[in-house]
């Protein structure tokens, strides 16, 4: 989507070159503003007013423009609730369906023809007061041309040019003119601020409807993208203007909704396929190590045994009674020691083989449920 910073930008540009114009002939604008005060600051306020909806309707594109990227970006924990008003009618027909949008010629219609109504709406109230500036300004041209006229007609009823100096008369002629030129200021500056008004105006109201056609077209451009063409073309080869039954076209496009519905089943039981295969495969190896394990206590438990068997016999010649006081106390405690030591050990041991035995009955209880919920899955 293209932001509408660049029109804001040329916007900003042109208020800018205004003001320096004005700037350079503050002066005579001046003047000319104190000419009609009452009617020029009417003028002035509009214009404002004005120049500020303008901006207000192009900064409003920008949330518009924000809500359709963070629709279209697919980030995990994104929301696209609270939809901006110009958008409204799209995002209640498109829901939620994030990364799966489906329209068709119909629906992608009716969105572009509300969309359309709501921009055109939105430019009314811009086009209603370049409209009232031109209206103000003549209202001024007027009024002071009125003024003029009466100015006038009163110059002309009191001039006395029976009998009187010319040098008199001529004087109480330019005395009584000094109104009608006053009113034709009024008239003429009113006309030059409501003109120029109008002027800034609406240039500032193109490009706000020139960003306003681009977000249109870009928003076209993209729900046509996501539509399904369905066909409209004649049956059976009959007469070429004759188009799909109503119902027909419905019902393949119920028909082919249902198929894009059952592919995204289809999609999500491969994923949960691919996680059971992998659940397995993890599963396996950990089944693999355990056995290694159990292989190598087992070797150690067989050696251990044959070493038992070797020092059975040792054992017993140790525990004859001796007669003689060649058995000594330093003898007696590292036989005890001995057999300490493989006490401990055979307990190790039998400790040993029943964790394994645990750890296997764990490992054989998740595999049977992974089992269960592929076969759930497949079932569905």
């Amino acid at each position: 989507m293209t932001n509408p910073r660049t029109y804001l930008t040329r916007m900003g540009i042109f208020l800018a070159l205004a003001v320096a114009v004005a700037g350079v002939l503050h002066q005579p604008l001046i003047e000319a503003f104190l000419a009609n005060p009452a009617i020029n600051g009417v003028i002035i306020l509009v214009l404002l007013f004005g120049m500020l909806f303008v901006f207000r309707q192009v900064l409003m594109l920008n949330i518009e423009v924000r809500w359709i990227e963070t629709y279209r970006s697919q980030r995990p924990g994104v929301s696209v609730a609270d939809p901006p008003h110009l958008l409204a009618p799209m995002a209640a027909m498109i829901g939620d369906r994030q990364g799966q949008l489906r329209l068709n010629t119909t629906s992608l219609r009716s969105i572009l023809d509300g969309i359309s109504a709501r921009l055109d709406e939105s430019r009314d109230i811009s086009r209603y007061m370049i409209g009232l500036l031109i209206f103000l300004g003549l209202l001024g041209t007027f009024w002071g041309l009125l003024q003029t006229v009466g100015s006038v007609a009163a110059v002309i009823a009191g001039l006395q040019v029976s009998g009187g100096d010319s040098t008199q008369i001529f004087s109480d002629l330019k005395s009584g003119l000094e109104a009608p030129l006053s009113g034709m200021g009024t008239a003429f500056s009113s006309s030059l601020f409501g003109l120029a008004g109008s002027l800034l105006l609406g240039f500032l109201d193109l490009q706000a409807g020139a960003a306003q056609n681009r977000f249109y077209n870009d928003l076209e451009d993209w729900l046509s993208s996501a539509t399904r063409v369905s066909s409209g073309g004649p049956l059976g080869g009959g007469e070429g203007d004759q188009s799909v039954p109503a119902y027909i076209q419905a019902l393949l496009e119920t028909t082919a909704d249902s198929l894009d519905n059952l592919q995204r089943t289809v999609a999500q039981a491969e994923a949960s396929r691919s996680h059971g295969d992998q659940s397995l495969m993890t599963l396996t190896d950990r089944l693999s190590t355990m056995t290694d394990q159990m292989r190598t206590e087992q070797e150690l438990m067989v050696r251990l045994a044959e070493n038992q068997a070797e020092l059975r016999p040792v054992l017993q010649r140790l525990a004859e009674p001796r007669q003689s006081d060649d058995f000594d106390d330093a003898t007696r405690n590292h036989i005890r020691n001995i057999d300490s030591y493989l006490s401990r050990m055979l307990e190790d041991q039998v400790t040993g083989r029943n964790q394994i035995v645990q750890e296997i009955r764990s490992e054989i209880r998740l595999l049977a449920r992974t089992i269960a919920a592929l076969a759930e899955d497949d079932g569905r």
